[in-house]
């Protein structure tokens, strides 16, 4: 039986990269990421297939027509979407398919086939997400008041919906939350640690 893909969600800050590159070191034959095709065009060092499937807006959108994608949503201008075929190879190869999707997507998929568990990694409250991106120093102040209104407009959000995730990990002690993501996941990890 194939694992089920991890749907994985949360602000900017909130500790899903922490938490899921230590999974993946941790395990190195357990997890594939999903990688999304978009419109827009490679950043520097960004790598075709690797990064992105980089990808016209006409076959963008005739993949949307012809419904190649779980899920997809259009940001600043730019198409980006979660392929079918990319996760169905994915769950082929007997690895656990990550998908880190913005809560629209997670919206979308949701109401896909896709039997998948659904996680939200968040920092405890939105001031300690403020000192956590202040902390990693990447940020300008326009960003970080952008990145800080769209993670507070997501929990509202969330706040309405409490079923849409099958787990809620609250970031507050690294090692607790990583403790609580590999036990959710614990039966899948079973099955690909070779």
């Amino acid at each position: 039986m194939p694992c089920r893909p991890i749907v994985l969600s949360g602000p900017s800050g909130g500790g899903k990269s922490t938490i899921l590159t230590r999974a993946m070191k941790e395990h190195p034959n357990s997890f594939a990421f999903s990688v999304s095709h978009t419109t827009r065009g490679p950043r520097p060092g960004e790598i075709n297939g690797k990064h992105y499937y980089f990808t016209d807006k006409e076959k963008m959108q005739e993949m949307i027509k012809n419904g190649e994608f779980l899920e997809y949503a259009t940001f600043s201008g730019n198409t980006y979407g979660t392929s079918k075929r990319t996760v169905e190879e994915i769950e082929n190869s007997g690895k656990i398919c990550v998908l880190d999707i913005e809560l629209q997507g997670v919206r979308n998929i949701k109401n896909s086939h896709l039997d998948a568990r659904y996680i939200l990694i968040r920092a405890p409250t939105i001031q300690s997400l403020e000192e956590r991106l202040r902390a990693r120093g990447t940020e300008t102040e326009e960003t970080l008041r952008k990145r800080l209104q769209h993670a507070q407009e997501d929990l509202d959000e969330i706040n309405k919906t409490p079923d849409l995730f099958d787990k809620v990990i609250i970031n507050d002690d690294l090692e607790r939350a990583y403790k609580e993501f590999v036990d959710l996941i614990r039966e899948d990890l079973e099955k690909t640690d070779h």
